[in-house]
């Protein structure tokens, strides 16, 4: 694939500022990308842009919480880019482990607003200007765990496998308006949201023992996946899911 596969595109990313959406905004500029960043942290935004604009592109910064209804409708109100070719839904995550019978709904509400509802705002308030770029590209980040069983994560696995439901919804409904629609799904990638799994030795060595190839997912795997996606290598490719995992789902 060409180092500049994205020269003339725009993207927003949200979740840009660490992790794997760090990784996919830096990819995407790197390629070519103009790129606004979504994120609660100004700081580590600002640190991606300098970078981002340091290559010669353009890097808007929107601070917001995406589990907010109010900071969605001013993301796309704020948006830079009249045109839009690509949108990542990174957002997301896990805060905690429970028994479904242990669980509070709560929890369960909040998994969701995060990794599901706000995904979806953002993206029928975006929807217009994917169409008006004639080749747009939605990317939502999803997880093995939606997948799967996800036992003492059944609300983020879950959120997770309804990300992946509506993605393939998503993508027959625009798929005759030019904008293709798939999910990207991670295994354990070795971030701050996976941290946990790594609180010990022993957690550690047990979740590694489900991934046929042994070892922690990097970020800058996830965004070469990412920007296959957004970019026209992938031109005939909508309502998939492009599973990056180590071989974990393929294990019995």
């Amino acid at each position: 694939m060409s180092d500049q596969v994205l020269v003339g595109k725009t993207a927003l990313v949200t979740g840009a500022s660490r992790g794997i959406g760090r990784a996919i905004a830096l990819s995407f500029a790197q390629a070519g990308a103009d790129v606004a960043l979504v994120a609660r942290d100004a700081e580590k935004l600002g640190e991606l842009a300098d970078e981002i604009t340091g290559l010669g592109r353009i890097a808007q910064v929107i601070t917001a919480d995406l589990s907010s209804e109010d900071a969605v409708e001013s993301i796309c109100s704020s948006l830079d880019f009249d045109v839009l070719n690509i949108l990542v839904n990174n957002a997301g995550g896990n805060s905690f482990m429970a028994t479904t019978e242990k669980m509070r709904l709560s929890g369960w509400r909040k998994t969701m607003n995060l990794n599901l509802d706000a995904l979806v705002a953002i993206t029928q308030g975006l929807i217009p200007r994917l169409i008006n770029s004639g080749n747009g590209s939605v990317i939502n980040v999803s997880s093995v765990a939606g997948l799967r069983g996800s036992p003492f994560m059944s609300h983020y696995g879950a959120a997770k496998a309804a990300v992946i439901s509506f993605s393939r919804s998503l993508s027959v409904e625009l798929a005759g308006q030019g904008v293709r629609v798939n999910s990207l799904v991670p295994g354990w990638i070795e971030t701050d949201l996976t941290d946990f799994l790594r609180s010990t030795k022993e957690a550690e060595a047990g979740t590694l023992s489900r991934v046929p190839m042994g070892r922690w997912g990097r970020a800058e795997e996830i965004s070469a996946a990412a920007l296959f996606l957004a970019s026209d290598a992938s031109s005939f490719m909508t309502g998939q899911e492009l599973i990056i995992d180590g071989g974990l789902s393929a294990m019995p």
